[in-house]
């Protein structure tokens, strides 16, 4: 059974990203600010939630949260600050748009950066462990999966649409015959072979 609060205060978020360990589109966070007498016996990590369970439950998070926020970074700046950080960006680009301000932030995994003073807590597994967690990991990953749909329109022979971006053989074989698009990290190790040599 999943926790609805960690800290006591009323005005707690749950951060969590979709899509750190992808070749290709963006990181994806979302925040979410849950009522004091949210419940919902479906909500869990949504990893370990199917794809229907997962839409199911996203109108449901976002009419019954007291604020909900979500926000892609893109390639050039995962690029540009590394993965880590864009995705600390991304949860904190989200947590930035939610009305109420947060009293306190709960942050799935184990790194995270101060924000303008909110006192925050990193919890590894905490997408298994507390509501507004699992609900943010939700709304990341159905977000994140429904932009890569649409750009698996533009380049369809990655099929971005079924392995979001992820390094499937599928994708990198795709990788190797097309060689690489604007949506792919170009600090990434798109390829194993990557760092053979021809000698």
């Amino acid at each position: 059974m999943l926790k609805l609060n960690y800290s006591g205060f009323d005005l707690e978020c749950g951060t969590d990203e979709a899509g750190r360990g992808c070749l290709a589109g963006p990181v994806t966070a979302a925040a979410v600010l849950l009522p004091k007498d949210f419940n919902n016996t479906f909500l869990n990590d949504s990893k370990q939630l199917s794809k229907k369970k997962r839409e199911f439950l996203k109108p449901i998070i976002e009419a019954e949260a007291v604020s909900f926020a979500f926000t892609h970074v893109f390639e050039a700046e995962i690029d540009t600050v590394n993965i880590l950080n864009a995705s600390i960006i991304a949860m904190q680009r989200s947590i930035i748009k939610l009305v109420p301000t947060p009293e306190f932030i709960i942050v799935d995994g184990n790194r995270f950066k101060p924000l303008r003073n909110i006192t925050y807590k990193t919890i590894v597994k905490g997408d298994s462990k507390y509501l507004s967690i699992a609900a943010a990991s939700v709304l990341a990953k159905t977000y994140r999966d429904a932009y890569m749909a649409q750009i698996h329109e533009e380049f369809p022979m990655y099929n971005w649409k079924q392995n979001k971006g992820y390094p499937t053989k599928e994708h990198r074989d795709a990788i190797r015959k097309y060689g690489i698009t604007k949506y792919h990290r170009k600090t990434f190790r798109l390829l194993p072979e990557q760092l053979k040599l021809e000698l």
